[in-house]
């Protein structure tokens, strides 16, 4: 950031200028094995911010554990000790896994084909590695292979993948390109290799899975010259060509080791062609100078970690960055470096003015991620992301669910695009004349037929006869989306459109059982379901997503205020708020494993419950909001390998705690407010992209000093629990004081608290 010079004026006296720090050595903070044990299911490896490559090791699913392998959806699990060999795509955090594409593995010895088993290494490819013998850095990865005495170090660009391998076994030295490997769901379709020279190969890999038409274009430079090549389709091996095609192609390239121990891949991934594969190489590391590489993918994570400069202890220090690196893994580039990509269409798309992206992980990173950018990161990328999404609406005819590499997964509940788009709406990131298309867009989407949607449009709810399953999760974030589009009609004054989705954002209500006190389904003939267990928790077998109704109760983060009035008023509201954080944490029989980090029934864990700490604020309790938010942020995220409470999905659960540690969260993004919790800093400088900074300093910050007992901004006191997007970029000085003793007043009077209405 620029060293931009802030002056404020207090109370008449003028404050010496306050200048944005020096950038600081801020990648020494992150651990990236943070939420690689477990369920956190996040990659380990070597990557840029947002960068289509991340190039890292791919281990044995331990399909024998009681999730069938589910904690390897990276590729990656902290507690094995053997590497497969190392590909260039990988998915972070994600419930579902898919990629790991274009396997390399450098091996000696005995040619393997195909990947060893768990526990029999000599059964295939593959090495067992110590743990003491693995490094990961932003931007670098290694690993010493104990089987093949081949040390490993990987680094990247935002569309190659840089190798260098260091050989000390030399007998039969080798690099095997396997791009038959595949794990998770992922299965190849077709797939082909061309041996252009002694040092160049270039290829594809088409795929199947959750990406149900994955088209994965490469090419590879090695730094010296392969003086033989073996190419097999699966076992069998074929001769007398240079060009191959099959299903599982793989190809053998075996090189002088005797005369050189030290060989260097450069492989450039496209979803366009393997011609741009190449040109992406020689766009983004035209030599070869790994260290050089290396150095600058670290500068450019220090770049990105220095927009937050945050001073705590060390231990929660590495746990903040950690969590800001993770919130760089997407959504990731989806375009060559000419500016071409390959639509959902499945048609290309030459030099486009914008970057396309994917890994659209909607569902999450609408509540904490996306919001998270529009502070973070400048217009051109906020943008880029909308753009990318209107894009695939003009392609599919509605907009992204959950988007991954050119296909739409369709997978979980509601229109999440709809508020990342309003979102940057309300806050002035899209441009004017991009309007038109952001309406056309959020109105077709919003008035679609699928999963319910017809009874929304006609302003009803969705009976249970029709959708026997998550009627309530679908119908709920509907109302959010609706929220979404009604502000958006009402910013351009499209009358009659907003005041439709006024009505539409309210259906919730339409689901609220008196009786019980929950959102309940219901049958066409307006019954409530019948028996009714609001803890039952079964894996897509109640009327909600992932959860249950006590965990559903509150998601109704666009009319707070209409929620309160549902249970009858802020006392009938805050005793079933307290009871839920206290109640017991059991699930019963059979629970979805992705309801974790329990406090009560409030589940960390799962993004549906993120802004429920904060919804205390808008009753005038905020100070038990904030010991909630402390209590998650202390329980739940560590400095170990396990130190996620759940999965990472895509970084939202990463993004929460970003927020969160700096002692603010936008429950509802699209009113543009942020409400206080409980900061977990001593002082943090919040670098804006306009080249203002918010210096935010807290007094008598302590594990016991959980509350927050009074604010002031810019030298005046501020008796607000929330503070507006708006405000927030002027920049200016926060200082905060905490307490081990809630400040009861703080927030108690109704014009000092959050309310459902737009602040933008």
């Amino acid at each position: 950031m620029t060293g931009n010079k802030l002056i404020t004026t207090v109370l008449g006296t003028l404050i010496l200028p306050f200048c944005v720090q020096a950038q600081q050595n801020l990648t020494q903070y992150v651990n990236p094995f943070i939420g690689s044990a477990d369920h956190g299911h996040v990659f380990v490896g070597a990557n840029v911010p947002l960068g289509a490559v991340q190039l890292g090791p791919t281990q044995i699913p331990q399909i024998w554990d009681k999730f069938n392998g589910w904690d390897w959806c990276s590729g990656y699990n902290y507690k094995s000790q053997e590497i497969l060999g190392f590909t260039h795509t990988h998915l972070s955090g994600t419930g579902i896994g898919d990629l790991n594409d274009l396997m390399i593995v450098p091996a000696n010895g005995k040619l393997q084909l195909t990947p060893a088993e768990f526990n029999k290494m000599n059964t295939g490819y593959g090495s067992s590695f110590k743990k003491e013998n693995e490094v990961a850095k932003p931007g670098f990865y290694s690993a010493y292979l104990d089987d093949y005495k081949v040390q490993a170090n990987l680094t990247a660009t935002e569309r190659v993948g840089y190798h260098q391998y260091q050989y000390e076994k030399t007998d039969n030295a080798h690099i095997l390109v396997d791009l038959g490997y595949h794990i998770n769901w992922d299965k190849p379709t077709d797939t082909y290799i061309k041996q252009i020279n002694d040092s160049t190969f270039v290829g594809y890999r088409f795929s199947t899975g959750w990406a149900s038409d994955q088209k994965l274009y490469f090419a590879i430079k090695t730094s010296q010259p392969i003086q033989k090549v073996r190419f097999f389709d699966g076992k069998d091996e074929k001769f007398g060509q240079t060009t191959f095609k099959g299903q599982a192609i793989k190809a053998a390239l075996f090189f002088d080791a005797a005369k050189n121990k030290n060989i260097e891949l450069k492989v450039g991934i496209s979803p366009v062609s393997s011609t741009n594969a190449l040109n992406n190489i020689n766009a983004e590391i035209p030599g070869w100078n790994f260290e050089k590489v290396k150095q600058e993918a670290d500068q450019r994570w220090n770049k990105t970690l220095n927009k937050i400069q945050f001073e705590a202890d060390k231990d929660t220090k590495t746990i903040f960055y950690t969590a800001l690196y993770h919130t760089y893994f997407a959504p990731t580039i989806f375009n060559d470096a000419s500016g071409d990509y390959l639509g959902t269409d499945k048609q290309v798309y030459e030099k486009q003015d914008f970057v396309n992206h994917t890994v659209f992980s909607l569902w999450d990173t609408y509540r904490g991620l996306h919001p998270l950018m529009t502070i973070l990161e400048d217009r051109k990328i906020n943008q880029d992301f909308i753009k990318t999404m209107l894009a695939i609406y003009q392609q599919q005819g509605k907009l992204p669910m959950w988007h991954l590499q050119g296909n739409e997964t369709n997978t979980m509940v509601g229109l999440p695009a709809i508020p990342v788009i309003a979102d940057a709406f309300l806050k002035g990131i899209i441009d004017e004349k991009d309007y038109p298309l952001v309406w056309e867009a959020v109105k077709t989407t919003a008035m679609g037929n699928d999963h319910g949607l017809k009874f929304a449009r006609d302003l009803t709810y969705i009976p249970i006869d029709s959708m026997p399953n998550e009627s309530v999760a679908w119908a709920l974030e509907y109302a959010i989306a609706d929220f979404g589009a009604y502000k958006i009609a009402e910013k351009l004054g499209k009358t009659e459109d907003a005041a439709y989705f006024k009505k539409r954002y309210k259906l919730y209500e339409q689901y609220f059982d008196k009786e019980v006190g929950h959102f309940v389904g219901r049958k066409v003939n307006g019954d409530f379901r019948r028996p009714f267990d609001p803890l039952m928790a079964k894996h897509r077998e109640n009327d909600y997503c992932e959860g249950n109704a006590w965990q559903y109760t509150w998601l109704v983060p666009q009319d707070v205020t209409g929620l309160i009035n549902l249970f009858g008023g802020e006392q009938q509201f805050l005793k079933k708020l307290d009871y839920f954080t206290t109640m017991s944490s059991d699930l019963g029989g059979e629970a979805s494993p992705d309801i974790s980090g329990l406090i009560g029934q409030y589940a960390q864990g799962n993004e549906p419950n993120h802004h429920i700490p904060y919804l205390y604020a808008y009753a005038g309790q905020p100070w038990k909001g904030a010991a909630l938010a402390r209590k998650a942020m202390t329980d739940f995220y560590t400095n170990t390998p396990a130190g996620l409470c759940g999965n990472d999905d895509v970084g939202q659960m990463s993004a929460w705690y970003v927020f969160s540690a700096m002692g603010f969260y936008p429950l509802n993004a699209m009113s543009g407010v942020y409400v206080f919790g409980s900061p977990m800093m001593e002082h943090a400088n919040i670098n804006l992209p306009n080249g203002k900074t918010l210096a935010i300093t807290v007094k008598n910050q302590g594990k016991a000093n959980q509350y927050i007992k009074s604010i002031k901004l810019d030298g005046k006191p501020y008796t607000k629990t929330f503070i507006t997007h708006a405000q927030l970029l002027q920049g200016g000085q926060m200082e905060i004081e905490m307490s081990a003793t809630p400040n009861k007043n703080f927030g108690k009077n109704k014009a000092d608290r959050p309310t459902s209405v737009d602040n933008n």
